[in-house]
């Protein structure tokens, strides 16, 4: 029987049947039978997708033609360029420093669509950037063997086929679209609220920066970007710039934490039960590569202390609003967001594409020695702050548009609410 020109091998598909007999027109009449099913049971593009009003789709592998993003449900009217994104995609680019990817890629974004005469239309803003510098033979071993740790058996398991140049969609070149989205979410939510979302490097291996050195209050953009590692304490930057310097030159590598911030959020983002806002925030952060792990507030911490010293007492400050004097709680009770400052804690492990001598498995499940090949980061900390800035910007944008959908629809309840949108007069209306 000849081959099907839709079939992509043979052997894979043999395995999802009880018998080897069945042939591909086995094959096909499983698929016109699932084609008969009703919509509602059909998933469309499965894992690529966050939000429900702005709604952001990624696209594009490590070594194809180019990444990107679609962006769904931006408001209108606002003034975008591509300029705008490429502040943070420089951030997260390769090749910034020896403690990063040595690959060269300029990450230079093109707004396609949604975009005319500098304002959003409202419509999907369609976002690419191309990979120039792609080196797909570097992975020729790693289409045999599995590398540790990493996602190439279970994307074999999952779908019984995948790219092999650079881990395709499991790798960190995925996260373009996230920034670039991430990026119209943050001026968005600045120009709305006054919302800031500042990310820093606070552990890298055993160098961990103590938090009474930073003042959430006071942190700027500048002592973030002031070092290559993104700390904003010089002391403890050198520490671990050391830290990832002294497994660099072995081939190995380490993990560490992300800590991020939210200041100027607005009172009431978040719904329980299934949508707290802190749950919300720990999908989008732990759906980057590499996490492990998502602390908020005092996190495990808290659970060495009783209720009498962990409560957040409330007062009334000097604006007459109701306000925590401590914040224990990381800025979210009850799933909604109260004003104070939020904060979390990302833990991303060590790289797991290292240049020593790994054991492994081949695809023909034959045990066997992996020397990985390729251009990798020996600490992925200090360029996955503006990963975690975006993903969180997302879950907060998506959020507002909720909460002013649901709840500010109708005049509030001014004895508890705050509106989201100050009362304008006419002169300050800006459309």
């Amino acid at each position: 029987m000849a081959s099907s020109p839709y079939s992509l091998s043979s052997k894979p598909f043999l395995t999802a049947f009880s018998s080897p007999l069945h042939s591909h027109r086995s094959l096909f009449s499983v698929v016109y039978l699932q084609s008969r099913v009703s919509n509602k049971l059909q998933i469309c593009a499965a894992g690529s997708t966050y939000g429900n009003h702005f709604r952001v789709t990624t696209y594009g592998e490590s070594h194809g033609g180019g990444v990107g993003c679609v962006i769904d449900g931006c408001p209108p009217r606002i003034p975008l360029s591509e300029a705008d994104m490429q502040l943070d995609l420089d951030r997260r680019r390769p090749g910034q420093s020896r403690i990063t990817t040595p690959r060269k890629e300029t990450d230079t974004c093109k707004i396609f669509s949604g975009v005319s005469e500098g304002l959003t239309t409202g419509t999907p803003i369609h976002v690419f950037v191309p990979n120039t510098d792609q080196r797909g033979n570097d992975y020729s071993e790693m289409s045999i063997a599995y590398r540790p740790s990493h996602a190439d058996a279970t994307y074999d398991m999952k779908y019984g086929v995948r790219s092999v140049q650079g881990g395709g969609r499991s790798s960190a070149r995925e996260t373009i679209g996230r920034v670039a989205s991430g990026a119209v979410a943050k001026k968005i939510l600045k120009n709305f609220s006054g919302t800031e979302i500042l990310a820093y490097v606070s552990q890298v291996h055993k160098v961990i920066l103590p938090e009474d050195l930073v003042d959430n209050d006071a942190l700027t953009l500048d002592q973030i970007e002031s070092n290559i590692v993104r700390c904003p304490d010089p002391e403890y930057a050198e520490k671990m710039i050391s830290a990832i310097d002294a497994v660099r030159v072995k081939g190995d590598s380490v993990g560490g934490v992300v800590t991020c911030i939210v200041r100027n959020c607005p009172r009431g983002l978040g719904s329980p039960v299934f949508d707290k806002l802190e749950a919300e925030l720990a999908k989008a952060c732990m759906s980057l590569p590499a996490t492990k792990g998502f602390q908020f507030g005092s996190g495990f911490a808290g659970t060495f202390l009783t209720g009498s010293e962990h409560n957040d007492e409330f007062y009334i400050d000097e604006h007459g609003k109701v306000r925590t004097r401590t914040n224990r709680s990381g800025g979210i009770q009850g799933g909604i967001s109260n004003g104070e400052i939020i904060n979390m804690r990302i833990a991303f492990k060590p790289t797991s594409t290292i240049s020593k001598k790994q054991s492994t498995v081949t695809r023909e499940k034959e045990e066997t020695d992996l020397i990985a090949r390729g251009r990798h980061d020996p600490c992925v900390v200090p360029r996955a702050v503006p990963m975690v800035e975006s993903m969180v910007a997302l879950v907060l944008v998506d959020q507002l548009m909720a909460q002013f959908a649901q709840c500010n629809l109708f005049p509030v309840n001014s004895d508890f609410q705050e509106p989201l949108l100050p009362r304008l007069e006419p002169k300050q209306v800006l459309f």
